[in-house]
Formats: structure tokens, C-alpha cells, sequence
């Protein structure tokens, strides 16, 4: 089947078995690509203080270890609009296996990288460089696995279809967070010096898996289509190829909105996998029980993003998503008190509500994002939207929320007033961005 294989070319057979195939492979793609990402989260709550940051006051290295973790985040728009911009005029394929290739080179080079006892600062410095690299790759990978899933789908089925790209978060998290305690087991001098690195190495080999994975799909036939149509119409006319990035920017209104609205679910997720593990050890809870209890909610959780994907394609994409926000809000303090118990049962039954909550929001997160913006321009409104959500909610939630804590005199009080401020304001916008279950993806807006 060729690259350019349009809908009308194809057979409703054949389009379901496509759609199948692509789904799958965005939902590797994307497993592999937050494997990457989000290890970097567990090294910086179990790991990086004391490898990166010897010599500082126990939390001072976590709120430092956190600000590396923020430049990923800082960068991942940065590839949304390079990503975005490419994707739009070249197809969304190849931006994939790109993204891909960047984020496996940098995350196995973050398991070389010598620490503070034997190269000072410079350890950090590089740390930075290669976050940056894995925010870039990041950035451009989601956007192009959720156009994937999203236009390959039957329009009744698109919150599903687009849920199992975002469901490679939790997918991802388990394998790095297993990798992680398995490392952790280790003595306490050997996890340091290169037990921690193991998982990070074991990304070059998830890169060739993905990469095998990823050049086996075909490009997306709405894209085909819209790009065919849009270059009869620029020669109609004598134009000029319009530019992705502009065409989101005249209309900056539903980039804001995605941004604030998506914000909150950011915010509450990262939480879990950096503050929430860090204060569960400091209470007294072993930090490979945590790790294990961390990895298997987050397997649960798995099912319902995709749950929260489905149900969005009845009831629509806000419903579900403003109660999944009001329901993780109200557990705060409850899951705080679990976790502070220093039992690794609770500590499980505290990561896995709260990954449940959350996943009624993060469901239907990628189908609404994506949406909100016509073929042509979808891939950098839909990419640059999306991280310019997780760099406000997340890159720097992690230092905040340790900051306030540590300031406070370890008060949990602080954390959560932060974390249910941020979740109104994305329950705001949620509610002031239109219902786009119902959207027409083949018209070029």
C-alpha cells in the first residue's frame, strides 16, 4: 500500500485493518517514546539528587534534581512547532521515526553521563543538554502518533482511537518505573554509581524495536487527501504554501484554550511519579515497594484512559473530562494521608485511585486537543497546544510543589491548595473550548 493511499482508494475493510495497525503502532510508538520521558521522572525522585547534587541538603537536591526534569518540558514545544511544521507540509510518518531516533540516542546517553564526584557541575550541565533532547523529541512525537491514530479512525471511534497513544504514558511509566525497582534493589552504593543507568541503556534497544514498529505503518490518508486539495487550490489561485505555525497563530484562541484547559492534567500526573514517591519513601515507605506499588497502579490505569476515550465518544470529550478533574480534586487529602502511611499497601491504593481519576481526564485528552484544529495545521496546533499544556502544568509543577512543601514546613496543606487552584483554572477553559466529538476532520479549516 503506498504513502499516499487516499479513503476513497481504500476499502472499508481495508481501512479498519489499517486503522488497527497504525492504533497499534502509535501505542508502542508512543509506550517506548514515555518509557524514555518519564524514567527521567523516577531517576530524578530516587536518583539524581544524590548522584548530580551530592553535598546538598537532602530536599535542596530534589528541587534541583526537578529543575533538570523541567527543561524536557521547556523544550517540548519548541518540538511541537518544529515537528508540527514538517508533519503538516511532509507527512506525519517520517516525523515519527525521527522523534524517535532522538529521544532513544539521548536517553541512552543520560545512562553514560559521569556524576558530580567525578566531573563536578558538568554533570548537571549535561543532564540539562540531553533533557533538552528528549523535550524536543517528545514534543514532536505525541502530535504525530495522535494524528496517526486519530485520522486512521472511524469518526464514531476517534476518543478511543486517539486514547491508546495517550495510554503509552501509563504503559511507559510501568516499564520505567519496573526497571527502575528492579535496579533499586541493589545495594545502596551500586545503585548509584550504575544501577540507576541500566534502565536509561535499555533505551537503545526499545529505539530499534520502535523503529521496526514505526516503519511499518502508512501515512495518513485524511492528510493525503487534505494536502492533494490544498496544493489544486494554491495553484488555482498562484499562492504562495501557506505556513503551519502562522495559521495557527491567527487564531491563537484555541492554542490558549487547549493550553490552560490541558494544564491541570499535566500537573496532577506528574505529580505522582516525582513528589508523590518522594514524599511516600520520606514517610517511612520502603522506596522499591513504592516503585512496584507506582508501576502496578499504573498499569491499571492503562485500561481506563481507554475507558475514558470510549466514554467520551457517547457523552463528549468535556463531560468526562471536567469529572475526572472534580474527582482527583477531591481526593487530594485522602491520597496524601495513604501515602504518608508508610504501608506500601496503602501507598498502592493511594497511586492507583488517583491514577484512575486521572485517567477519566487524560482519556479523552488527545482526541480533544487534536480536534480543535483543521488537517493542514493539525499536527503544530495540535502539538504546540499539547505541550504548551504539559510545559505550564508539568515541567515546573514538580519544583513548585517540593518547594511549597519544604517551605511550609512540611505542610501537605500548601501542595494541595496549589494543585486544586491549577485544576480550576483547566476546568475553566475545558468548559470555554467547544465539544469536538462531532468535528468533520477532512475539512481544511
Amino acid at each position: 500500500m503506498s504513502g499516499n493511499t487516499t479513503l476513497s482508494q481504500m476499502s472499508t475493510t481495508a481501512q479498519r485493518k489499517e486503522a488497527r495497525t497504525v492504533i497499534l503502532s502509535s501505542y508502542m510508538g508512543s509506550t517506548i517514546e514515555f518509557y524514555d520521558f518519564l524514567l527521567y521522572a523516577t531517576a530524578a525522585a530516587v536518583a539524581f539528587p544524590k548522584v548530580f547534587f551530592a553535598g546538598t541538603d537532602p530536599w535542596v537536591g530534589v528541587v534541583a534534581a526537578y529543575a533538570t526534569f523541567a527543561a524536557g518540558y521547556v523544550a517540548r514545544p519548541l518540538g511541537g512547532v518544529i515537528f508540527g511544521h514538517f508533519g503538516d507540509r511532509m507527512g506525519r510518518k517520517g516525523m515519527l521515526i525521527i522523534s524517535m531516533t532522538v529521544m532513544g540516542l539521548a536517553s541512552a546517553a543520560i545512562g553514560l553521563i559521569p556524576g558530580a564526584n567525578l566531573i563536578g557541575p558538568w554533570g548537571a550541565v549535561l543532564l540539562v543538554v540531553l533533557r533538552v533532547l528528549q523535550g524536543i523529541a517528545v514534543g514532536g512525537e505525541w502530535g504525530g502518533a495522535a494524528l496517526m491514530a486519530l485520522e486512521h479512525s472511524n469518526p464514531k471511534r476517534r476518543g478511543f482511537a486517539a486514547s491508546f497513544v495517550n495510554a503509552g504514558a501509563p504503559t511507559g511509566a510501568v516499564l520505567g518505573t519496573v526497571m527502575m525497582g528492579i535496579v533499586s534493589a541493589l545495594p545502596g552504593d551500586q545503585f548509584l554509581s550504575w544501577g540507576w543507568r541500566i534502565p536509561f541503556l535499555l533505551s537503545f534497544a526499545l529505539l530499534v524495536v520502535g523503529l521496526f514498529v514505526r516503519l511499518r505503518v502508512t501515512e495518513s490518508p485524511i492528510f493525503s487527501e487534505a494536502v492533494e486539495a490544498e496544493k489544486k487550490a494554491e495553484e488555482a489561485k498562484g499562492a504562495k504554501p501557506k505556513v503551519p505555525l502562522i495559521e495557527v497563530l491567527r487564531r491563537p484562541k484555541a492554542l490558549i484554550f487547549i493550553m490552560l484547559a490541558g494544564a491541570a492534567g499535566f500537573g496532577l500526573q506528574v505529580v505522582l511519579p516525582t513528589f508523590a514517591v518522594t514524599y511516600a519513601v520520606s514517610k517511612g515507605a520502603p522506596q522499591q515497594g513504592v516503585l512496584y506499588g507506582f508501576a502496578a497502579a499504573s498499569a491499571i490505569s492503562i485500561a481506563f484512559v481507554l475507558f475514558g476515550g470510549r466514554l467520551s465518544d457517547r457523552f463528549g470529550r468535556r463531560p468526562v473530562m471536567i469529572a475526572g478533574l472534580i474527582l482527583f480534586v477531591a481526593y487530594l487529602f485522602p491520597m496524601f494521608g495513604l501515602l504518608g502511611s508508610g504501608n506500601v499497601w496503602l501507598v498502592f491504593l493511594a497511586f492507583t485511585l488517583a491514577l484512575v481519576f486521572h485517567s477519566t481526564l487524560y482519556g479523552p485528552l488527545a482526541a480533544f486537543v487534536s480536534e480543535q484544529f483543521g488537517t493542514t495545521s493539525r499536527y503544530t496546533g495540535a502539538a504546540l497546544g499539547y505541550q504548551l499544556a504539559t510545559l505550564i502544568g508539568a515541567g515546573f509543577t514538580p519544583g513548585i510543589v517540593a518547594s511549597l512543601y519544604k517551605d511550609s514546613g512540611q505542610s501537605i496543606g500548601a501542595v494541595v491548595g496549589f494543585l486544586a487552584i491549577m485544576s480550576l483554572v483547566s476546568a475553566v477553559f475545558i468548559l470555554l473550548t467547544r465539544e469536538s466529538k462531532d468535528n468533520d476532520l477532512t475539512t481544511v479549516r
